[in-house]
């Protein structure tokens, strides 16, 4: 079997964890990952994590516990019980040392599968993938920032390279002399020099000085599809026919002036009620904040009850499905479709619905001016206003009837009354 040379994504960590909790074994999650089980072993190992009691200051018995001897710690009176009868010699005892559960010196090395998890008083090891793939990308990303080398050995290529720099030396010319004691390529011996770590500066290199910046020739990277892999169009059409009866929400942004806030809209297609949340930026990053709030303030079961199916628009901030369908936990919350390119008629509900929001707000305007507050406010005005599609009832009025009614509570739905509608920019004084 040829395995992938690509890093473990989040769905990967999502099916380790699963195998895991299920019992399997490392051989048959990494089959189903298309990794060396080798792989999923080190993977394990590297990211588990501590699953404390529901007591955090409770400790394990101590590894020394059968041959301990020690008396009179935590008293000047002579005692004749031994230390170890009264548990209070491992916050104090200095040759204290946890007791292991020897299940974790070998596979799967976590607890994930075990019978005893609840009841166990070791400390108990435990996979998660959501805290492991966090992790793995925080790594990636320290890695690349800074200086790689410790300030004493800065000083010391510093006390190298830089008189002879000043005596008028090429960089090649210094590798040749001295290519065992430089720890660096020359590469990033012009990066150090450039970012003025070293004692001579780009001036001092005589060729430096006489060029110009290269232009950087931008290239068209092919578009990366794999987030719509089983989430096109075709499929969630074909969900649809198994399953008429499934809620389906709609996703969009609406952008003011370029650069600043967007809105996030969600539209229920059985009632019309759309939902907008501000966003500082048009980024997947705060799309995922606002799932993960509204799974905070839902509840996982609730959000799963109203956000079964979400379908929208192939744009760089919905292109990460894997952390808009798991929440912070990596358990499963909903399911995200993609449109066609340049099919925006696929979702047009909320489409159209936009229009009511331009209404209020014209496009070209900008957002940056408007909270949180004035964007509710201008959602209860457009879910209160009558369709003649929805047989002259509002979308509010539906929804009251169609969806869970903590929704409208949490989000601080309101009715407005039919006289006090308003669709005008004079709503949000613009």
């Amino acid at each position: 079997m040829k395995f992938n040379q690509k890093h473990l994504t989040l769905s990967d960590r999502i099916l380790i964890e699963l195998g895991l909790n299920e019992g399997k074994s490392f051989k048959a999650i990494a089959s189903s990952i298309g990794k060396d089980p080798t792989t999923v072993s080190k993977e394990v190992k590297k990211h588990r994590t501590v699953k404390h009691h529901k007591d955090k200051d409770k400790k394990p018995r101590c590894a020394n516990e059968k041959t301990c001897l020690i008396q009179d710690l935590c008293s000047p009176k002579r005692c004749f019980r031994l230390c170890k009868a009264c548990k209070l010699c491992r916050d104090i005892c200095p040759q204290y040392k946890p007791k292991e559960c020897g299940r974790l010196r070998g596979a799967p090395y976590v607890c994930n599968s075990c019978s005893s998890i609840v009841s166990c008083s070791y400390y108990r090891l435990i996979y998660v993938a959501k805290f492991a793939d966090d992790t793995y990308r925080e790594l990636i990303s320290s890695s690349r920032e800074g200086i790689n080398q410790s300030p004493e050995d800065m000083q010391e290529l510093d006390r190298l390279i830089s008189p002879l720099i000043l005596k008028g030396q090429s960089i090649s010319h210094i590798y040749m002399s001295h290519s065992k004691e430089i720890g660096c390529s020359r590469r990033t011996l012009y990066k150090y020099i450039n970012q003025s770590v070293f004692t001579a500066r780009n001036i001092d290199l005589p060729r430096k000085v006489k060029y110009k910046l290269r232009k950087s020739h931008s290239k068209h990277k092919p578009f990366n599809r794999a987030y719509r892999n089983n989430r096109s169009y075709v499929d969630f059409t074909a969900l649809l026919k198994d399953n008429p009866d499934m809620r389906v929400v709609e996703m969009d942004v609406v952008e003011g002036q370029k650069g600043g806030k967007v809105l996030l809209t969600l539209l229920f297609r059985s009632c019309r009620l759309m939902l907008a949340f501000i966003l500082e930026e048009k980024t997947q990053q705060y799309v995922i904040n606002i799932f993960n709030f509204l799974t905070e303030i839902l509840g996982i079961d609730t959000f799963k009850k109203l956000f079964p199916v979400i379908l929208t628009d192939n744009g760089a901030e919905f292109q990460n499905p894997w952390e808009l369908e798991c929440d912070q936990y990596g358990e499963k919350r909903t399911k995200v479709y993609y449109c066609d390119p340049n099919c925006s008629w696929q979702k047009g509900m909320i489409e159209k619905n936009h229009e009511y929001i331009r209404y209020v707000i014209p496009k070209g305007k900008s957002f940056d001016t408007l909270s949180q507050e004035d964007i509710t406010l201008l959602v209860n005005h457009i879910n209160s206003t009558a369709r003649d599609s929805l047989n002259n009832c509002t979308p509010y009025q539906l929804s009251h009837m169609l969806l869970d009614n903590s929704l409208h509570m949490r989000l601080s739905l309101q009715a407005i009354e039919p006289d006090d509608v308003m669709l005008k920019p004079a709503l949000l004084k613009y």
